[in-house]
């Protein structure tokens, strides 16, 4: 799938120690543990992060000794953090929306401009090498972009931030590299005609403002501003993450209260009270902020710009009682259509995984797509003649072609201009403003490009396209009804329109009560949240009856360590000793420093439980102590804190010394110890260091119980120990995989 080939880099601490640890071979005299296969092994190439605060003695002398007045710092520069997130996210937002809004200004008016010149002398080739060539370009620019400089920003970037905020560590997901590539991505995408939308990737970039913004330094450019230092974890990033994945959603649709349900039902998995409100500010800031920047770049007098997907004002949408079987079965049908885009978009993406390897060959791949587009689009105008009255659409570039003076061909209506403005014009139009003929073909050629386009090297969203197809065959049932029940008042092809979006996207990404939110609040009727709940629960039914939502099954699809709410199925009845690694590497309470050298460079293991102060062939015979991080590890041999050489920094260390060098801890082969220290044996007194409570569990645990475990506290390691305390085994979130 697409997030698989997203993922398939990584960072210094995963693919370049996995190297090392098959590049460097152990000398003779050491003693290091065989490993054994575990009982299943684990399909997933993910590592997890570290949610679980480690209480070391460092971390109580900082509790013991910091300011009292430090919570109270700290809470308030959660807050500032948080309103930054809000205004930076609308900002970056308003740049993007303003970008695509004047670029496919020029665009389609140059082709409304070029159509007009050519079909007097019947010369339509022109115009179409035109389109493609006007669609071609940006995409090629953006696909270079994705492809070359940063692949993880590829997609809506949803998927990804899901992981995230799971506990799953996806390489680059947050870095400032990906957003710059993320925004110029969107912009050339939506203006090189793609069947995609703006929405989707503001959720990812919102991640990543909100994980810089917190951390107070940029890695990518190497300056430490000395700012929120006590936020340099990833407990604390994964919160502020909350609160930008909410901000993005209320700048791309002007639903604060959506964008906080969002961000509950379908991002977050860990919450607390806290951090509901600081979401729910940052969600309300960016919303404001949006609309502030955008009502005053459009010269509105008022806050009328809500967000980037901007659906107008709609009028009353009345409806009887005797609509809501209608508006369920448009649920069902929206389900099933939904269900049956995701099959095939799945069977797709892992084509394109298994046969297309190549990079520039993705780049022409995203280029055909946006050809082909352009030749969908030409065909639907130049065939199908459905004249309307001008001033009957809102689109800014009519284009005549084969209609009457004073009229306007309503195919090419909604091809001329952004899939935003079409979703406004069909919720919006009024009746007749489209032939039957027309949204029967628009249809299925929209659904079939937006399947196609989902899973290209580029950047964009699956929201747009949704309501798209949605919308137009919601219009075109009101059509159909108007047909069996002439002179029937209830039937208002903008509600119909609304009732298909909302049913076509809930049968996709199944999400309901962020979705029903984010719809009421961007129509702002309330009043019809009745028949919106009905239609996107049926479309939830029906599509779950077949497969998840796109973004989980593109997660499944990937084999990323995911934890759902619940333990899977097949573990009801498995212990801990059937899913564990059998034999793990343990250090003791003072390890040389050799020894830990070795390990590192020689396993790809990210944690280590400590042990008593055994004999060196016997470690994994020493009761559990503690447990201790590769990072810590890695940081304790750069910064030399060694037992022998304790009296020049006992006074001087503290826990910032780790997080000085958070989040991109070094690799091994960057520390660089001299033979003097090896030869003469110096030692790591891990008392200091470890964890000295790290959660543990019997052998004979059930699975279903330890899968809690990890999804309630965010573990990333869970030790096994018999009856005696004798470690046994360990788990990760990757062994829950087969």
């Amino acid at each position: 799938m697409a997030l698989e080939r997203l993922i398939n880099v990584s960072d210094n601490e995963s693919e370049e120690q996995t190297n090392n640890a098959q590049a460097s071979p152990l000398a003779p005299d050491d003693v290091i543990p065989i490993f054994r296969a575990r009982a299943i092994q684990p399909t997933s190439k993910y590592e997890g992060l570290d949610y679980d605060i480690c209480e070391n003695q460092l971390w109580e002398k900082e509790q013991l000794t910091k300011d009292p007045h430090l919570k109270i710092k700290k809470d308030f520069a959660r807050w500032i953090v948080s309103l930054f997130i809000g205004i930076l996210t609308a900002l970056v937002g308003c740049a993007i929306a303003i970008s695509i809004e004047e670029i496919s200004k020029i665009k389609y008016g140059w082709l409304q401009q070029a159509v007009h010149t050519n079909i007097v002398r019947g010369d339509l080739v022109m115009p179409y090498i035109y389109y493609v060539i006007m669609n071609a370009v940006p995409v090629m620019i953006g696909s270079l972009l994705v492809t070359y400089v940063e692949p993880v920003a590829t997609g809506s970037g949803i998927p990804l931030v899901k992981c995230y905020l799971n506990g799953i560590k996806i390489p680059k997901v947050v870095r400032l590299k990906t957003l710059v590539v993320k925004s110029i991505g969107v912009v050339t995408s939506v203006c090189g005609g793609l069947a995609g939308g703006k929405e989707g990737p503001m959720v990812h970039c919102g991640a990543v403002i909100a994980a810089g913004i917190s951390q107070g330094k940029s890695s990518s450019f190497n300056k430490d501003f000395k700012m929120f230092r006590y936020f340099r974890d990833d407990h604390e990033k994964r919160d502020f993450v909350v609160c930008g994945a909410s901000a993005g959603v209320a700048a791309a649709f002007g639903a604060p209260i959506g964008g906080l349900l969002f961000a509950l039902e379908e991002a977050a998995s860990f919450w607390n009270q806290s951090l509901i409100w600081r979401t729910l500010f940052s969600a309300i800031v960016s919303s404001f902020t949006l609309n502030l920047v955008l009502s005053a770049y459009h010269g509105l007098e008022n806050f009328t710009y809500h967000g980037l997907f901007n659906l107008g004002e709609f009028e009353a949408l009345p409806f009887e009682y005797f609509e809501l079987p209608i508006f369920m079965m448009m649920g069902v049908f929206g389900g099933l259509s939904g269900a049956f885009w995701i099959k095939i978009n799945k069977t797709l993406n892992i084509f394109r995984d298994k046969c297309i390897k190549q990079k520039w060959i993705r780049i022409i791949e995203a280029i055909m797509v946006a050809a082909v587009s352009a030749s969908f689009a030409c065909l639907m105008m130049y065939l199908i003649n459905d004249c309307r009255p001008l001033g009957n659409d809102p689109t800014i570039s009519p284009v005549q072609l084969f209609c009457e003076d004073n009229e306007y061909n309503a195919a090419a209506a909604l091809w001329f201009q952004t899939p935003e403005q079409s979703v406004r014009s069909l919720f919006h139009d009024p009746p007749g403003s489209h032939k039957i003929t027309t949204l029967l073909v628009f249809v299925p050629i929209y659904f079939f490009l937006s399947n196609i386009t989902y899973g290209l090297m580029v950047s964009l969203g699956i929201f747009i396209p949704c309501l798209l197809v949605g919308a137009a065959w919601g219009r075109l049932a009101a059509s159909f009804l108007a047909l069996g029940f002439p002179g029937a008042t209830f039937i208002n092809p903008g509600k119909y329109a609304l009732i298909g979006a909302a049913s076509q996207l809930g049968g996709t990404v199944r999400m309901n009560i962020s979705l029903a939110v984010i719809l009421v609040e961007t129509t702002g009727n309330i009043w019809f949240s009745l028949p919106i709940i009905l239609a996107l629960t049926s479309a939830k039914w029906m599509g779950d009856y077949f497969n998840e939502g796109i973004y989980d099954t593109q997660i499944k699809v990937s084999k990323v360590p995911f934890l759902h709410w619940h333990s899977p199925n097949k573990f009801l009845v498995t212990k801990a000793n059937k899913i564990m690694s059998e034999t793990v590497v343990c250090v003791r309470m003072k390890e040389s420093v050799e020894y830990i050298v070795n390990i590192l460079k020689n396993t790809s293991y990210h944690g280590f439980p400590v042990v008593d102060q055994v004999d060196d062939i016997n470690r994994n015979s020493g009761r559990l102590r503690g447990f201790i991080l590769r990072s810590q590890l890695i940081v304790i041999l750069k910064r030399s804190f060694f037992e022998e050489t304790k009296r020049f920094w006992e006074q001087l260390i503290s826990i910032e010394a780790f997080r000085d060098e958070y989040p991109r801890f070094p690799c091994i082969d960057d520390i660089k110890l001299n033979n003097d220290k090896l030869a003469h044996k110096y030692t790591i007194n891990m008392e200091i260091f470890m964890n000295p409570s790290p959660y543990k569990v019997n052998q004979a645990t059930s699975v279903p119980r330890i899968f809690m475990l990890f999804r309630a506290l965010g573990l990333r390691h869970l030790v096994v120990v018999d009856d005696d305390n004798h470690v046994t085994g360990i788990i990760t979130r990757k062994d829950f995989l087969k």
